[in-house]
């Protein structure tokens, strides 16, 4: 077994690969980290100079990793331009608020047929589009490919074992994505369905703050599987109306990502949520956070997307009251718990019935 910070290969065993991650934040830094220790030659793109200059003289990305250092071949830049035209691959891992125009500020530096993988699990305002969806839109001559899957940043750097779903329609996308970040802790698993994985991706960050509120009430285990199960079935009930495999949803950019991100302090989303409910206000428990918890703009796009196509999600109407309606948590929780006993698991109930 390789040494826990060296390379993930000897040089001659896997061939080396230039590749680009674009967006420093946590999870940028972790697969940097990955392509890195598997022998690649990492780009690795940020705005910030000073963050820059602390990787390129520290290997440290202090900000959203502290004491984790980045072995390998890391280029640190701020210059995308660069990162982009000497890169095979490109990761992209900027967050949803910025992802467009980044990528539209930068779309001549993408090269014909290059594969570019998002890896941001989010939904732009305008539209309600997915990061894919951008894309696609912004740079329609490169292969898209999208990485989701239960994968907290914090553990994939630790080498942790670690699962991930690469969703792409070529299939040489899903093998590249594989080739480059598989390695002895990270496995990665391949899907044709782009949209539900990735909008799985997104929408479980909202069930993570309901979750992390439920944790700070001490509501107890049996209303955790609750509220996770019946997260899902919303979740998954929303996606397939939008056109997803409901199949994608058992696997694990769906319940997988969605155990993760409901059950684990170290998930952003459910700190913000447990947060509130020990009383802090929203924008404190944000503030205090450092990082971007998606789920907060998640939910709101969600809930107005929800509304108008005529799809019900309790909890995601729950959660909005909560944090922008002041009502009380009690209160949605008890209103929860008075609906109506609808179906458990709906994508088989017809076949059921009809038996």
């Amino acid at each position: 077994m390789p040494e826990k910070n060296g390379p993930q290969n000897n040089g001659d065993a896997v061939p080396v690969h230039d590749v680009a991650v674009l967006g420093g934040g946590s999870f940028g830094t972790a697969m940097t980290k990955v392509l890195a220790e598997n022998g690649h030659r990492v780009h690795f793109w940020m705005r910030d100079a000073a963050q820059v200059e602390e990787i390129d003289t520290t290997s440290i990305n202090s900000r959203y990793m502290p004491g984790v250092k980045l072995s390998g071949d890391v280029l640190p830049t701020t210059d995308l331009a660069e990162a982009v035209g000497k890169a095979e691959i490109v990761f992209v891992a900027i967050p949803s608020k910025a992802f467009r125009a980044v990528i539209r500020e930068h779309s001549d530096e993408f090269r014909d047929g290059q594969i570019v993988i998002s890896l941001t699990k989010g939904i732009e305002e305008h539209g309600f589009k997915l990061m894919s969806e951008i894309l696609q839109e912004e740079i329609p001559r490169c292969r898209i490919g999208v990485l989701s899957g239960p994968n907290l940043a914090g553990e994939i750097v630790n080498r942790d074992l670690t699962a991930t779903v690469i969703a792409a329609k070529d299939p040489d996308v899903r093998r590249t994505a594989q080739d480059l970040l598989g390695c002895e802790y990270f496995r990665v698993y391949a899907n044709v369905d782009i949209y539900g994985v990735e909008l799985a991706g997104a929408l479980k960050n909202i069930y993570a703050i309901v979750a992390g509120l439920s944790s700070a009430l001490d509501m107890g285990e049996n209303a955790k599987a609750m509220l996770i199960t019946r997260g899902l079935a919303e979740m998954s009930r929303f996606a397939v109306s939008l056109g997803a495999n409901p199949m994608t949803f058992m696997g694990l950019a769906g319940v997988g990502d969605l155990i993760v991100t409901c059950t684990s302090s170290k998930s952003r989303n459910f700190r913000v949520g447990y947060a509130v409910g020990k009383g802090q206000n929203l924008d404190d428990a944000v503030a205090e956070l450092g990082q971007v918890a998606e789920g907060i703009y998640t939910l709101k796009l969600v809930k107005e997307k929800s509304e108008a196509i005529g799809i019900y999600m309790p909890l995601v109407r729950g959660l909005y009251e909560i944090l922008y309606g002041n009502a009380s948590i009690k209160a949605v929780i008890n209103s929860l718990m008075m609906a109506v006993q609808n179906s458990d698991v709906e994508f088989i109930l017809p076949r059921t019935i009809s038996q």
